[in-house]
Protein backbone atom coordinates (compact mmCIF):
# COMPACT_ATOMS: atom_id res chain seq x y z
CA UNK A 1 0.00 0.00 0.00
CA UNK A 2 1.17 3.47 -0.98
CA UNK A 3 2.10 6.35 1.41
CA UNK A 4 0.16 9.45 0.89
CA UNK A 5 1.74 11.56 -1.24
CA UNK A 6 2.04 13.98 1.68
CA UNK A 7 4.04 11.77 3.84
CA UNK A 8 6.41 11.06 1.40
CA UNK A 9 9.74 13.87 1.36
CA UNK A 10 10.09 15.92 -1.38
CA UNK A 11 13.22 14.51 -2.38
CA UNK A 12 12.05 11.19 -2.64
CA UNK A 13 8.37 11.54 -4.98
CA UNK A 14 8.66 9.51 -7.95
CA UNK A 15 11.12 6.83 -6.73
CA UNK A 16 11.62 4.37 -9.00
CA UNK A 17 13.03 0.47 -6.93
CA UNK A 18 15.30 0.31 -10.54
CA UNK A 19 17.11 3.20 -9.02
CA UNK A 20 18.12 1.17 -5.67
CA UNK A 21 21.21 -0.76 -6.72
CA UNK A 22 22.86 2.22 -8.08
CA UNK A 23 21.83 5.33 -5.20
CA UNK A 24 23.32 1.87 -2.88
CA UNK A 25 26.52 2.03 -4.28
CA UNK A 26 26.68 5.56 -5.05
CA UNK A 27 25.96 6.02 -1.13
CA UNK A 28 28.74 3.32 -0.14
CA UNK A 29 31.25 5.45 -2.16
CA UNK A 30 30.44 9.01 -0.76
CA UNK A 31 30.94 7.43 2.68
CA UNK A 32 34.09 6.36 1.65
CA UNK A 33 35.08 10.06 0.76
CA UNK A 34 33.05 11.49 3.49
CA UNK A 35 33.90 9.65 6.75
CA UNK A 36 37.36 10.83 6.16
CA UNK A 37 37.34 14.84 5.09
CA UNK A 38 34.43 15.06 8.29
CA UNK A 39 36.96 13.61 10.24
CA UNK A 40 39.04 15.79 9.31
CA UNK A 41 37.27 18.91 9.70
CA UNK A 42 37.81 18.07 13.17
CA UNK A 43 40.99 19.55 13.36
CA UNK A 44 39.34 23.17 11.81
CA UNK A 45 36.64 23.34 14.39
CA UNK A 46 38.81 21.85 16.74
CA UNK A 47 36.23 19.46 18.14
CA UNK A 48 36.88 15.95 18.89
CA UNK A 49 37.14 13.42 15.97
CA UNK A 50 33.57 11.75 16.86
CA UNK A 51 31.76 14.91 16.38
CA UNK A 52 33.07 14.97 12.33
CA UNK A 53 30.51 11.76 12.27
CA UNK A 54 28.08 13.19 14.03
CA UNK A 55 27.86 15.61 11.32
CA UNK A 56 26.81 13.01 8.73
CA UNK A 57 23.86 11.42 10.58
CA UNK A 58 21.37 12.77 11.98
CA UNK A 59 21.96 16.31 9.87
CA UNK A 60 22.39 14.08 6.84
CA UNK A 61 18.88 12.40 7.65
CA UNK A 62 16.80 15.46 8.83
CA UNK A 63 17.90 17.25 5.30
CA UNK A 64 17.26 13.75 3.57
CA UNK A 65 13.82 13.84 4.69
CA UNK A 66 12.85 17.51 4.54
CA UNK A 67 15.23 19.34 2.35
CA UNK A 68 14.20 19.37 -1.77
CA UNK A 69 16.94 18.97 -3.74
CA UNK A 70 17.47 15.14 -5.00
CA UNK A 71 21.68 15.17 -4.79
CA UNK A 72 22.69 17.79 -2.45
CA UNK A 73 24.69 16.17 0.19
CA UNK A 74 25.00 18.11 3.82
CA UNK A 75 27.49 17.71 6.83
CA UNK A 76 30.62 19.12 8.11
CA UNK A 77 32.31 21.85 5.52
CA UNK A 78 35.53 23.29 5.62
CA UNK A 79 34.34 26.99 5.31
CA UNK A 80 31.70 26.78 7.76
CA UNK A 81 33.91 24.97 10.08
CA UNK A 82 36.64 27.71 9.77
CA UNK A 83 33.97 30.88 10.16
CA UNK A 84 32.80 28.52 13.16
CA UNK A 85 36.46 28.35 15.17
CA UNK A 86 37.08 31.70 13.99
CA UNK A 87 34.13 33.49 15.44
CA UNK A 88 34.38 31.45 18.53
CA UNK A 89 38.41 32.58 18.98
CA UNK A 90 37.44 36.17 18.70
CA UNK A 91 34.16 36.07 20.64
CA UNK A 92 35.41 37.40 23.91
CA UNK A 93 34.35 34.31 25.86
CA UNK A 94 36.36 33.90 29.60
CA UNK A 95 38.14 30.94 29.61
CA UNK A 96 37.23 29.36 26.51
CA UNK A 97 39.86 26.40 25.15
CA UNK A 98 39.52 25.06 21.89
CA UNK A 99 38.42 21.30 22.14
CA UNK A 100 36.89 21.70 25.51
CA UNK A 101 33.40 20.29 26.80
CA UNK A 102 32.59 24.25 27.10
CA UNK A 103 33.73 24.91 23.49
CA UNK A 104 32.05 21.76 21.59
CA UNK A 105 28.52 22.70 24.02
CA UNK A 106 29.41 26.23 21.76
CA UNK A 107 29.87 24.74 18.56
CA UNK A 108 26.69 23.29 19.41
CA UNK A 109 24.83 26.50 19.96
CA UNK A 110 26.12 28.35 16.98
CA UNK A 111 24.33 25.41 15.25
CA UNK A 112 21.44 25.80 16.68
CA UNK A 113 21.64 29.73 16.32
CA UNK A 114 22.20 29.25 12.70
CA UNK A 115 19.33 26.27 11.96
CA UNK A 116 17.15 29.26 13.43
CA UNK A 117 17.97 32.34 11.57
CA UNK A 118 17.88 29.32 8.27
CA UNK A 119 14.24 29.05 9.77
CA UNK A 120 13.65 32.60 9.83
CA UNK A 121 14.93 32.77 6.13
CA UNK A 122 12.62 30.43 5.10
CA UNK A 123 9.54 32.23 6.82
CA UNK A 124 10.47 35.33 5.61
CA UNK A 125 11.62 33.91 1.74
CA UNK A 126 15.06 35.32 2.06
CA UNK A 127 16.39 32.18 -0.08
CA UNK A 128 17.58 35.66 -2.51
CA UNK A 129 20.41 36.78 -0.18
CA UNK A 130 22.47 33.72 -1.34
CA UNK A 131 22.20 35.59 -4.35
CA UNK A 132 24.32 38.89 -3.15
CA UNK A 133 27.42 36.84 -3.00
CA UNK A 134 28.72 37.21 -6.92
CA UNK A 135 30.71 34.11 -8.30
CA UNK A 136 33.63 36.18 -8.46
CA UNK A 137 33.30 36.84 -4.56
CA UNK A 138 32.53 33.78 -3.86
CA UNK A 139 35.77 32.37 -6.07
CA UNK A 140 37.99 35.02 -3.82
CA UNK A 141 36.41 33.37 -0.91
CA UNK A 142 36.49 30.10 -1.09
CA UNK A 143 40.42 30.53 -2.29
CA UNK A 144 40.64 32.45 0.81
CA UNK A 145 38.91 29.49 2.75
CA UNK A 146 41.34 27.01 1.21
CA UNK A 147 44.51 28.71 1.78
CA UNK A 148 43.57 29.21 5.72
CA UNK A 149 42.42 25.68 5.98
CA UNK A 150 45.51 24.17 3.73
CA UNK A 151 48.13 25.75 5.69
CA UNK A 152 46.37 25.42 9.02
CA UNK A 153 46.86 21.30 8.35
CA UNK A 154 51.19 21.75 7.89
CA UNK A 155 51.75 21.40 12.03
CA UNK A 156 50.28 18.11 12.01
CA UNK A 157 51.58 16.67 8.95
CA UNK A 158 55.52 18.05 10.11
CA UNK A 159 54.33 16.57 13.21
CA UNK A 160 55.64 20.18 15.05
CA UNK A 161 53.47 22.66 17.65
CA UNK A 162 50.63 24.69 16.28
CA UNK A 163 51.30 28.50 16.57
CA UNK A 164 48.53 31.13 17.68
CA UNK A 165 48.11 34.17 16.72
CA UNK A 166 47.25 36.26 13.09
CA UNK A 167 47.79 34.11 9.92
CA UNK A 168 51.09 35.18 9.52
CA UNK A 169 52.40 34.40 13.11
CA UNK A 170 51.10 31.10 12.79
CA UNK A 171 53.38 30.53 9.81
CA UNK A 172 56.04 31.59 11.26
CA UNK A 173 55.21 29.39 14.27
CA UNK A 174 55.98 25.96 12.37
CA UNK A 175 58.45 28.09 10.04
CA UNK A 176 60.58 28.32 12.99
CA UNK A 177 60.32 24.85 14.04
CA UNK A 178 61.20 23.35 11.39
CA UNK A 179 64.62 21.71 12.45
CA UNK A 180 62.37 20.03 15.12
CA UNK A 181 60.30 18.32 12.44
CA UNK A 182 59.07 14.63 13.31
CA UNK A 183 60.31 12.71 10.06
CA UNK A 184 57.82 9.58 10.57
CA UNK A 185 55.18 11.81 11.38
CA UNK A 186 55.96 13.53 7.64
CA UNK A 187 56.24 10.68 6.26
CA UNK A 188 52.63 9.45 6.86
CA UNK A 189 51.58 13.24 5.64
CA UNK A 190 53.43 12.80 2.85
CA UNK A 191 52.47 9.21 2.29
CA UNK A 192 48.45 10.52 2.45
CA UNK A 193 49.02 13.65 0.25
CA UNK A 194 50.40 11.33 -2.53
CA UNK A 195 47.75 8.59 -2.50
CA UNK A 196 45.33 10.94 -2.82
CA UNK A 197 47.09 12.59 -5.40
CA UNK A 198 47.89 9.78 -7.38
CA UNK A 199 44.38 8.35 -7.10
CA UNK A 200 42.76 11.51 -8.55
CA UNK A 201 45.42 11.50 -11.54
CA UNK A 202 45.60 7.91 -12.65
CA UNK A 203 41.84 6.27 -10.70
CA UNK A 204 39.59 9.27 -10.46
CA UNK A 205 36.62 6.73 -10.06
CA UNK A 206 38.61 5.36 -6.60
CA UNK A 207 38.35 7.22 -3.52
CA UNK A 208 42.22 7.59 -2.96
CA UNK A 209 41.38 9.31 0.67
CA UNK A 210 40.14 6.25 2.26
CA UNK A 211 42.67 4.03 0.49
CA UNK A 212 45.23 6.19 2.17
CA UNK A 213 43.32 6.33 5.07
CA UNK A 214 42.40 2.49 5.94
CA UNK A 215 46.53 1.74 4.13
CA UNK A 216 48.19 4.38 6.39
CA UNK A 217 45.98 3.03 9.82
CA UNK A 218 46.94 -0.71 9.47
CA UNK A 219 50.88 0.16 8.67
CA UNK A 220 50.75 2.61 11.68
CA UNK A 221 48.68 -0.04 13.94
CA UNK A 222 51.32 -2.71 12.60
CA UNK A 223 53.83 -0.95 13.28
CA UNK A 224 53.17 1.01 16.83
CA UNK A 225 53.30 4.03 15.37
CA UNK A 226 52.84 6.24 18.66
CA UNK A 227 56.10 4.73 20.01
CA UNK A 228 58.12 6.18 17.37
CA UNK A 229 56.82 9.94 17.33
CA UNK A 230 53.84 10.03 15.41
CA UNK A 231 50.93 11.55 17.14
CA UNK A 232 47.56 9.42 16.92
CA UNK A 233 44.21 10.70 17.44
CA UNK A 234 43.50 7.91 20.26
CA UNK A 235 40.59 6.47 21.55
CA UNK A 236 37.40 7.71 19.46
CA UNK A 237 33.92 7.98 21.56
CA UNK A 238 31.35 5.17 20.00
CA UNK A 239 28.00 5.08 20.30
CA UNK A 240 24.97 7.13 19.31
CA UNK A 241 25.63 10.79 19.85
CA UNK A 242 24.65 12.43 22.81
CA UNK A 243 20.74 14.29 22.34
CA UNK A 244 20.06 17.19 24.17
CA UNK A 245 20.41 20.50 24.26
CA UNK A 246 23.85 21.59 24.12
CA UNK A 247 25.38 22.83 27.62
CA UNK A 248 25.52 26.20 26.54
CA UNK A 249 23.89 28.87 28.35
CA UNK A 250 21.23 31.09 26.33
CA UNK A 251 23.05 33.92 27.90
CA UNK A 252 26.09 33.13 25.36
CA UNK A 253 23.52 33.84 21.94
CA UNK A 254 25.00 37.38 21.97
CA UNK A 255 28.85 35.83 21.74
CA UNK A 256 28.02 33.57 18.81
CA UNK A 257 25.47 35.36 17.22
CA UNK A 258 27.67 36.93 14.81
CA UNK A 259 29.35 33.89 14.12
CA UNK A 260 26.05 31.85 13.33
CA UNK A 261 25.03 34.47 10.56
CA UNK A 262 28.12 34.24 8.88
CA UNK A 263 28.13 30.50 8.66
CA UNK A 264 24.28 31.53 7.67
CA UNK A 265 25.28 33.51 4.60
CA UNK A 266 27.43 30.88 3.69
CA UNK A 267 25.06 28.34 3.88
CA UNK A 268 22.56 29.62 1.71
CA UNK A 269 25.31 31.17 -1.22
CA UNK A 270 26.66 27.87 -1.33
CA UNK A 271 23.70 25.55 -0.59
CA UNK A 272 21.63 27.23 -3.36
CA UNK A 273 24.50 27.32 -6.08
CA UNK A 274 25.01 23.44 -5.61
CA UNK A 275 21.48 22.87 -5.42
CA UNK A 276 20.59 25.22 -8.21
CA UNK A 277 23.08 23.64 -10.62
CA UNK A 278 22.92 20.05 -9.80
CA UNK A 279 19.28 20.26 -10.95
CA UNK A 280 19.59 22.01 -14.11
CA UNK A 281 22.37 19.54 -14.96
CA UNK A 282 19.31 16.79 -14.54
CA UNK A 283 16.36 18.81 -16.01
CA UNK A 284 14.75 19.60 -12.68
CA UNK A 285 13.91 22.70 -11.05
CA UNK A 286 16.10 23.72 -7.50
CA UNK A 287 13.50 24.77 -4.73
CA UNK A 288 15.82 26.64 -2.71
CA UNK A 289 13.23 27.72 -0.29
CA UNK A 290 12.60 24.05 0.68
CA UNK A 291 16.00 23.06 0.64
CA UNK A 292 16.47 26.14 3.51
CA UNK A 293 13.77 23.60 5.62
CA UNK A 294 16.38 20.70 5.65
CA UNK A 295 19.60 22.85 6.66
CA UNK A 296 17.44 24.35 9.32
CA UNK A 297 16.16 21.14 10.15
CA UNK A 298 19.99 19.72 9.32
CA UNK A 299 21.59 22.62 11.49
CA UNK A 300 19.22 22.06 14.58
CA UNK A 301 20.00 18.29 14.52
CA UNK A 302 23.72 19.36 14.52
CA UNK A 303 22.99 21.25 17.90
CA UNK A 304 21.11 18.53 19.43
CA UNK A 305 23.59 15.84 18.39
CA UNK A 306 26.70 17.11 19.76
CA UNK A 307 28.46 18.20 16.27
CA UNK A 308 28.99 21.81 15.02
CA UNK A 309 27.32 23.74 11.51
CA UNK A 310 26.98 21.83 8.78
CA UNK A 311 26.77 22.76 5.29
CA UNK A 312 25.81 22.02 1.36
CA UNK A 313 29.42 20.19 0.37
CA UNK A 314 30.10 20.78 -3.92
CA UNK A 315 32.26 18.33 -3.52
CA UNK A 316 30.23 15.25 -2.27
CA UNK A 317 27.16 15.85 -4.02
CA UNK A 318 29.59 15.73 -7.28
CA UNK A 319 31.35 12.32 -6.03
CA UNK A 320 27.26 11.56 -5.52
CA UNK A 321 26.66 12.20 -8.89
CA UNK A 322 29.91 11.44 -10.79
CA UNK A 323 28.74 7.45 -8.93
CA UNK A 324 24.77 7.97 -10.89
CA UNK A 325 23.19 8.33 -7.83
CA UNK A 326 19.69 9.88 -8.30
CA UNK A 327 17.89 10.54 -4.76
CA UNK A 328 18.43 10.90 -1.35
CA UNK A 329 18.69 7.02 -0.75
CA UNK A 330 21.93 7.32 -1.60
CA UNK A 331 22.58 9.55 1.30
CA UNK A 332 20.18 7.85 3.60
CA UNK A 333 23.11 5.29 2.76
CA UNK A 334 25.55 7.06 3.92
CA UNK A 335 23.86 7.77 7.06
CA UNK A 336 23.24 3.80 7.50
CA UNK A 337 27.22 3.48 6.96
CA UNK A 338 28.02 6.27 9.28
CA UNK A 339 26.18 4.44 12.27
CA UNK A 340 27.80 1.36 11.74
CA UNK A 341 31.13 3.07 11.49
CA UNK A 342 30.06 4.86 14.98
CA UNK A 343 28.36 1.24 16.51
CA UNK A 344 30.61 -0.98 16.26
CA UNK A 345 34.15 0.42 14.21
CA UNK A 346 35.64 3.58 16.28
CA UNK A 347 38.38 1.00 18.15
CA UNK A 348 39.61 0.53 15.01
CA UNK A 349 40.44 4.28 14.86
CA UNK A 350 42.50 4.59 17.53
CA UNK A 351 46.12 4.37 15.95
CA UNK A 352 45.05 6.64 12.84
CA UNK A 353 48.14 9.20 12.36
CA UNK A 354 46.89 13.16 12.94
CA UNK A 355 48.90 13.25 9.76
CA UNK A 356 47.00 11.32 7.83
CA UNK A 357 43.75 13.34 8.57
CA UNK A 358 45.84 16.63 7.88
CA UNK A 359 47.11 15.46 4.53
CA UNK A 360 43.66 14.94 3.58
CA UNK A 361 42.49 18.34 4.71
CA UNK A 362 45.67 19.66 3.19
CA UNK A 363 44.40 18.56 0.05
CA UNK A 364 40.89 19.51 0.80
CA UNK A 365 42.04 23.35 1.13
CA UNK A 366 44.47 22.74 -2.50
CA UNK A 367 40.92 22.13 -4.14
CA UNK A 368 39.09 24.72 -2.65
CA UNK A 369 42.27 27.07 -3.99
CA UNK A 370 40.58 28.53 -7.44
CA UNK A 371 43.43 30.05 -9.35
CA UNK A 372 42.34 29.03 -12.75
CA UNK A 373 38.79 30.87 -11.77
CA UNK A 374 40.91 33.66 -10.51
CA UNK A 375 42.83 34.33 -13.65
CA UNK A 376 39.32 33.42 -15.76
CA UNK A 377 38.09 36.67 -14.05
CA UNK A 378 41.16 38.70 -14.40
CA UNK A 379 40.90 38.34 -17.95
CA UNK A 380 37.57 38.63 -18.60
CA UNK A 381 36.49 41.67 -15.60
CA UNK A 382 39.58 42.90 -13.81
CA UNK A 383 37.43 44.91 -11.36
CA UNK A 384 35.95 41.81 -10.48
CA UNK A 385 39.18 39.98 -9.89
CA UNK A 386 40.72 42.55 -7.70
CA UNK A 387 37.00 42.29 -5.34
CA UNK A 388 37.69 38.37 -5.48
CA UNK A 389 41.47 39.17 -4.65
CA UNK A 390 40.70 41.50 -1.54
CA UNK A 391 38.04 38.68 -0.28
CA UNK A 392 41.08 36.11 -0.22
CA UNK A 393 43.68 38.14 1.31
CA UNK A 394 41.04 38.79 4.19
CA UNK A 395 39.96 35.48 4.67
CA UNK A 396 43.12 34.06 5.51
CA UNK A 397 44.95 37.04 6.68
CA UNK A 398 42.10 38.77 8.88
CA UNK A 399 40.03 36.01 9.19
CA UNK A 400 36.91 33.99 7.58
CA UNK A 401 34.64 36.48 9.74
CA UNK A 402 35.79 39.34 7.84
CA UNK A 403 35.88 37.95 4.92
CA UNK A 404 32.36 36.99 4.84
CA UNK A 405 31.39 40.73 5.61
CA UNK A 406 33.53 42.50 3.38
CA UNK A 407 32.07 39.42 0.73
CA UNK A 408 28.60 40.84 1.60
CA UNK A 409 29.43 44.37 1.53
CA UNK A 410 31.99 44.45 -1.81
CA UNK A 411 28.89 42.20 -3.87
CA UNK A 412 26.45 44.72 -2.86
CA UNK A 413 29.05 48.24 -3.90
CA UNK A 414 29.56 45.91 -7.11
CA UNK A 415 25.67 46.45 -7.74
CA UNK A 416 25.44 50.08 -6.79
CA UNK A 417 28.28 51.00 -8.35
CA UNK A 418 27.34 49.56 -11.52
CA UNK A 419 23.79 51.48 -11.21
CA UNK A 420 25.88 54.51 -10.48
CA UNK A 421 27.66 54.65 -13.47
CA UNK A 422 25.75 52.24 -16.05
CA UNK A 423 26.87 52.40 -19.78
CA UNK A 424 25.37 54.97 -21.99
CA UNK A 425 24.94 55.15 -25.51
CA UNK A 426 23.86 57.49 -28.56
CA UNK A 427 22.26 55.05 -31.45
CA UNK A 428 23.04 55.48 -34.98
CA UNK A 429 20.88 54.26 -37.50
CA UNK A 430 22.21 52.27 -39.83
CA UNK A 431 19.25 51.92 -41.74
CA UNK A 432 17.65 48.16 -42.27
CA UNK A 433 20.74 46.76 -40.00
CA UNK A 434 19.23 48.41 -36.62
CA UNK A 435 21.54 50.45 -34.70
CA UNK A 436 24.85 51.35 -33.94
CA UNK A 437 25.60 52.01 -30.47
CA UNK A 438 28.25 54.41 -29.58
CA UNK A 439 29.28 55.68 -26.10
CA UNK A 440 27.18 59.21 -25.09
CA UNK A 441 29.85 61.95 -25.44
CA UNK A 442 30.01 65.60 -26.52
CA UNK A 443 29.89 65.41 -30.47
CA UNK A 444 27.62 62.58 -31.06
CA UNK A 445 24.00 62.56 -32.44
CA UNK A 446 21.88 59.87 -33.99
CA UNK A 447 21.19 62.44 -37.37
CA UNK A 448 21.06 66.22 -37.97
CA UNK A 449 18.90 67.19 -35.57
CA UNK A 450 18.24 64.37 -33.47
CA UNK A 451 19.59 62.23 -30.23
CA UNK A 452 18.59 58.97 -29.39
CA UNK A 453 20.03 58.41 -25.83
CA UNK A 454 19.54 54.90 -24.48
CA UNK A 455 21.13 54.65 -20.38
CA UNK A 456 20.90 50.94 -19.29
CA UNK A 457 19.45 51.08 -15.61
CA UNK A 458 16.70 52.27 -13.30
CA UNK A 459 17.23 55.85 -12.83
CA UNK A 460 17.53 56.72 -8.47
CA UNK A 461 18.46 59.09 -5.99
CA UNK A 462 22.38 58.22 -6.86
CA UNK A 463 22.74 58.23 -10.76
CA UNK A 464 20.03 60.77 -11.63
CA UNK A 465 22.39 63.51 -11.52
CA UNK A 466 25.03 61.59 -13.72
CA UNK A 467 22.12 60.98 -15.95
CA UNK A 468 21.37 64.49 -16.27
CA UNK A 469 24.71 65.64 -16.79
CA UNK A 470 25.29 63.29 -19.65
CA UNK A 471 21.88 63.85 -21.58
CA UNK A 472 23.65 67.48 -21.04
CA UNK A 473 26.42 67.22 -22.16
CA UNK A 474 25.61 65.46 -25.75
CA UNK A 475 22.46 67.94 -26.56
CA UNK A 476 25.02 70.68 -25.69
CA UNK A 477 28.09 69.27 -28.09
CA UNK A 478 26.06 67.93 -30.45
CA UNK A 479 27.19 68.91 -33.97
CA UNK A 480 23.83 70.58 -35.08
CA UNK A 481 21.03 72.02 -32.74
CA UNK A 482 19.07 69.36 -31.54
CA UNK A 483 15.29 69.31 -32.25
CA UNK A 484 14.25 65.86 -30.69
CA UNK A 485 15.90 63.91 -27.91
CA UNK A 486 14.55 60.31 -27.68
CA UNK A 487 15.10 58.43 -24.33
CA UNK A 488 15.05 54.90 -25.29
CA UNK A 489 13.49 53.66 -21.74
CA UNK A 490 14.25 49.79 -22.79
CA UNK A 491 17.25 49.75 -20.10
CA UNK A 492 15.09 51.68 -17.74
CA UNK A 493 12.31 50.20 -15.87
CA UNK A 494 11.82 52.16 -12.22
CA UNK A 495 12.36 55.84 -11.22
CA UNK A 496 12.08 56.93 -7.80
CA UNK A 497 11.60 60.12 -6.50
CA UNK A 498 15.01 61.72 -6.30
CA UNK A 499 15.40 60.53 -10.24
CA UNK A 500 11.97 62.05 -10.71
CA UNK A 501 12.83 65.54 -9.35
CA UNK A 502 16.05 65.66 -11.44
CA UNK A 503 13.61 64.51 -15.05
CA UNK A 504 12.02 66.95 -14.04
CA UNK A 505 14.71 69.43 -14.24
CA UNK A 506 15.74 68.18 -17.25
CA UNK A 507 12.56 68.75 -18.82
CA UNK A 508 12.46 72.17 -18.00
CA UNK A 509 16.34 72.54 -19.24
CA UNK A 510 15.54 70.92 -22.46
CA UNK A 511 12.04 72.78 -22.85
CA UNK A 512 14.46 76.39 -22.94
CA UNK A 513 16.21 75.52 -25.26
CA UNK A 514 13.68 74.03 -27.76
CA UNK A 515 14.12 70.03 -27.73
CA UNK A 516 11.01 67.94 -27.90
CA UNK A 517 11.59 64.85 -25.26
CA UNK A 518 10.40 61.88 -26.84
CA UNK A 519 9.69 58.62 -25.05
CA UNK A 520 10.32 54.72 -26.69
CA UNK A 521 10.06 51.53 -25.22
CA UNK A 522 8.95 52.93 -22.00
CA UNK A 523 7.28 49.92 -19.64
CA UNK A 524 3.68 50.28 -18.21
CA UNK A 525 5.07 50.93 -14.92
CA UNK A 526 7.62 53.87 -15.73
CA UNK A 527 4.32 55.31 -17.27
CA UNK A 528 2.94 55.29 -14.16
CA UNK A 529 5.75 56.95 -12.34
CA UNK A 530 5.87 59.33 -14.99
CA UNK A 531 2.27 59.83 -14.02
CA UNK A 532 2.43 60.72 -10.67
CA UNK A 533 5.58 62.67 -11.25
CA UNK A 534 3.46 64.80 -13.09
CA UNK A 535 4.52 64.72 -16.04
CA UNK A 536 2.35 63.25 -18.53
CA UNK A 537 1.14 67.13 -20.08
CA UNK A 538 4.43 67.54 -20.35
CA UNK A 539 5.48 64.58 -22.51
CA UNK A 540 1.90 63.59 -23.90
CA UNK A 541 0.62 60.38 -25.44
CA UNK A 542 1.39 61.56 -28.63
CA UNK A 543 5.38 61.75 -28.17
CA UNK A 544 5.25 58.23 -26.07
CA UNK A 545 6.12 55.87 -28.40
CA UNK A 546 5.83 51.62 -27.90
CA UNK A 547 8.36 51.09 -30.38
CA UNK A 548 11.99 52.63 -31.75
CA UNK A 549 11.98 52.53 -35.22
CA UNK A 550 8.52 54.07 -35.19
CA UNK A 551 9.56 56.89 -32.89
CA UNK A 552 13.10 57.53 -35.05
CA UNK A 553 10.78 57.48 -38.48
CA UNK A 554 8.10 60.07 -36.61
CA UNK A 555 11.49 62.51 -36.38
CA UNK A 556 11.67 63.88 -40.05
CA UNK A 557 7.71 64.86 -40.25
CA UNK A 558 6.96 66.03 -36.91
CA UNK A 559 10.22 68.12 -36.49
CA UNK A 560 9.62 69.98 -39.96
CA UNK A 561 6.07 71.00 -38.43
CA UNK A 562 7.59 71.79 -35.70
CA UNK A 563 9.92 74.00 -36.95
Amino acid sequence: MALPSFLVPVSLRGYKMSWLPRDVIAGVTLAAVAIPEVMGYTSIAQTPIVTGLYTILLPLLAFALLGASKLLVVGGDSATAAIMAGGLLTAGIAGLDPGSAQWVALCGLTALVCGLLLILARVLRLGFIGDFLSASVLIGFLTGVGIQVATSQIPDILGVPKGSGNWFQQQWAWITELGQVSWPTLAYGAATIGIVFAFKIFLPKVPGAIIAVVGLLILATATNASSYGVDVIGAVQGGFPPIGFPAAAWSDVPAVLSTAFACFIIIIAQSAATSRSFAAKHGDRADVNRDIVGLAASNLAAGFSGTFVVNGSPTKTQILDGQKGRTQVANLTVVAVVLVVLLFLTNLLTDLPKAVLGGVVFVIGLELIDIRGLLRISRVRRSEFLIALATALTVFIVGVGAGVILALALSLLDVVRRQYRPRDFVLGVRGKDGYEYTTAAAGAQTAPGLVVFRYDADLFYANASWFVDDVQQVVQNAPEPVKWLVLDCAGISDIDYSAGEAFSSLVDWLDARGVRLVLARPETGLLDEFTAYGMSERIPSDRVFSDLDEAVRAFPAQAGAAG
